[in-house]
């Protein structure tokens, strides 16, 4: 399963996906590929793979992202074979995107369950921008832009989830997810042989 988290920028979709993975070994997650420059303490292959814009492009090139976009004027992707390589080993994959490759996996795989993590306000998403301390003044009031747009495609997900208690938010997108590992569109059952005494349930690759 693909679990696709977005979010306007500031909207904590970050730390929830980290919640999610510490609290759930059966998750994992899809670190993207982008062409921005690391932000203090963020650390190369674990929260981004950091490449240049020229690099990126030969990827694009290369048919190597199952999606990619230009945000913020910078490049973002997830890798195809880093996907398919922890959907063949059992595990749910996490994905942090932004609305356009949301909708974009969405798209390409029935497998995909997407959880748009909606701000209070827009007013609160501002002070959590500010409280970061790391964008300047022009590049706040440019994601505050862009929040007013992406929060329209907010309707489009399978489930819009209100982040004005981070607790609370995990708990229930951990719910969701629990409730989708059930969904009979992300399972296959079959008889195993004339003698079996119930269905073999596994999850659909």
């Amino acid at each position: 399963m693909l679990i696709v988290l977005s979010s306007p920028s500031g909207g904590g979709k970050s730390s929830v996906c980290r919640a999610l993975l510490a609290a759930d070994p059966n998750l994992a997650y899809s670190v993207s590929v982008t062409s921005r420059p690391p932000r203090p303490g963020e650390v190369h292959g674990r929260d981004y793979w950091f490449v240049s814009e020229e690099e990126f492009c030969k990827l694009i090139e290369a048919d190597a992202f199952y999606e990619w976009a230009k945000v913020h004027d910078n490049y973002y992707g997830t890798r195809r074979d880093l996907v398919e390589s922890m959907l063949n080993e059992g595990r749910d994959v996490v994905m942090d995107l932004d609305v356009v490759g949301g909708l974009t996996i969405k798209k390409m795989s029935q497998r995909a369950v997407l959880i748009y993590v909606l701000p209070p306000s827009l007013k609160i998403l501002e002070q959590r921008l500010r409280a970061r301390g790391t964008d300047p003044e022009h590049v706040i009031q440019k994601r505050l832009r862009n929040a007013r747009q992406e929060i329209n495609f907010a309707e489009k997900y399978d489930y819009v989830v209100i982040n004005d208690d981070l607790e609370k938010t995990i708990v229930t997108i951990r719910r969701i997810i629990e409730a989708q590992r059930h969904a009979s569109r992300h399972q296959r059952v079959k008889i195993t042989g004339e003698d079996a005494e119930y269905p073999l349930v596994e999850p659909k690759q």
